[in-house]
């Protein structure tokens, strides 16, 4: 695409918007003029191989200096008619953009008309988004950071899977021992690192694969290291992710509540046990049931997942699940849309998403939230879903989860532990702008069990704090 524009911005910010928004149509030339500029108001005159639009606006360039860029991109969707509820936001982190112009200092009722008239956001994505980061503005705090433990390994691999996961019975199981082995090691290690350095951890969280995966005396022995090497005392909360029930028992559960863990995230992703199995994902039920019912007992904040579209499903089947969310009294609930990931088994087969009837789904979703009381929290969005779709985070009012928050917004360092565990180092450049350096541990164990020492030097240096 030929882009021509009289003023200065970067081509590939437009070329990506197109590749994203307007992947399906082929425009060969696009221009933009600017007809008028002053204090009070920008015009520009939007042309695409033949077609043209004027788009006028109130200049907000007091404080918004690539307004022009953005009624450039937002302007392709204009002329080609384009609705999308997300209008012309394309990012990952819409809460991010919203938390910009609250430091450049806009209220939250100008933003809300900018997010309507420059980016074309429908009204209630607009809604949801102020509301979700009016909650995290409450949690929000630079000066504490955060702590990951990735355990890589699963009963099985779900067919929509991309994270770090290794079926144990695989031959990439046969190196548990040693990972764990290995991940102890890590631990103590990074208790060194950390001697002597001022550092307030204000979460913890098991994720991975699937942590439940471990065996009761590694569980315990893993979780005592930590307490034993670093510096827990500053903890809000401890998370862990229980998500496959086939590797749950009440001995795992005890040892959970005994070594401070609060939060447990219980994850049927849907109801539907059929469509589970075909995408290799094992689930029995009536073993949910009880796990649930243990957990509840043991006095757990509990998190379930659910993913909508994932595939077989029709949107009945979606709707079953769904409803029956409300047997069951949870704390948090998410709702993710299906993204087809790369090295997951779906991009492998080619999988391509159907259209989904977002508005039944998400009157649903409405009816489970009100009835439970449950209040959008945390969100962000993928590439590869259904319109860009969101995934939201929901919570009884003073139990959403830190560690969500800060990880979605990249507000505090993140040390990260075993396999496939992304470490971030976050530094403010300005009010408004972050460096963030990122380490990752390799995914695969036995490269993780390999190079888990070396690593540790680049580690020691990207947190000298």
């Amino acid at each position: 695409m030929e882009i021509k524009l009289d003023f200065e911005s970067k081509e590939n910010t437009i070329l990506d918007f197109k590749k994203i928004l307007l992947g399906d149509i082929d425009i060969k030339k696009f221009s933009v003029k600017t007809l008028k500029e002053n204090e009070e108001e920008i015009s520009l005159e939007i042309r695409a191989d033949g077609l043209k639009k004027i788009f006028n606006l109130k200049n907000y360039t007091n404080k918004m200096v690539d307004q022009k860029t953005v009624m450039a991109k937002a302007g392709l969707l204009l002329l080609f008619e384009k609705n999308y509820p997300w209008g012309a936001l394309v990012g990952v982190r819409p809460t991010k953009l919203v938390r910009r112009f609250l430091i450049m200092g806009y209220s939250f009722e100008e933003i809300d008309e900018i997010l309507e008239k420059l980016y074309f956001v429908f009204k209630e994505k607009r809604e949801l988004l102020l509301e979700v980061v009016k909650t995290e503005n409450k949690y929000l705090n630079d000066k504490g950071i955060n702590m990951y433990v990735g355990i890589p390994y699963c009963p099985t691999r779900c067919k929509y899977c991309s994270f770090a996961s290794y079926e144990i019975n695989s031959k990439l199981g046969g190196f548990y021992n040693e990972f764990v082995e290995t991940l102890i090691e890590e631990i103590k290690l990074t208790g060194e690192m950390l001697k002597g350095k001022k550092y307030n951890i204000e979460s913890l969280y098991f994720g991975g694969g699937t942590p439940s995966i471990l065996k009761e005396n590694d569980l315990e022995k893993i979780i005592k290291t930590l307490y034993e090497n670093i510096d827990l005392s500053h903890l809000k909360e401890f998370t862990f992710e229980a998500g496959r029930e086939d590797t749950l028992n009440l001995k795992k559960l005890n040892i959970l509540k005994k070594m401070g863990v609060d939060r447990v995230s219980l994850n049927p992703q849907s109801f539907n046990e059929e469509i589970l199995k075909d995408l290799n994902r094992n689930f029995n039920r009536k073993h949910f049931d009880e796990i649930y019912r243990e957990i509840k007992k043991l006095g757990f904040i509990i998190n379930m997942d659910f993913i909508i579209g994932l595939p077989g499903e029709t949107v009945e089947d979606i709707l079953r699940t769904l409803d029956q969310v409300k047997d069951y009294e949870i704390d948090n609930f998410t709702v993710h849309t299906l993204a087809v990931k790369k090295g997951s088994r779906l991009i492998k087969d080619n999988y391509k998403i159907g259209k989904i009837e977002n508005e039944k789904i998400e009157a649903k979703i409405k009816e489970i939230t009100t009835l439970k009381k449950l209040y959008p929290y945390y969100l962000y969005r993928q590439k590869n879903t259904h319109e860009w779709g969101e995934n939201i985070g929901y919570s009884i009012l003073g139990k959403e989860s830190i560690f969500n928050i800060e990880m979605i917004e990249e507000n505090q360092s993140t040390i990260g532990l075993g396999g496939g565990a992304i470490s971030k180092k976050v530094e403010k450049i300005d009010q408004t702008r972050l460096s963030i350096e990122r380490f990752i541990n390799p995914k695969d164990p036995y490269m993780y069990i390999c190079e888990m020492r070396e690593r540790m030097k680049q580690k020691n240096k990207l947190f000298e704090f």
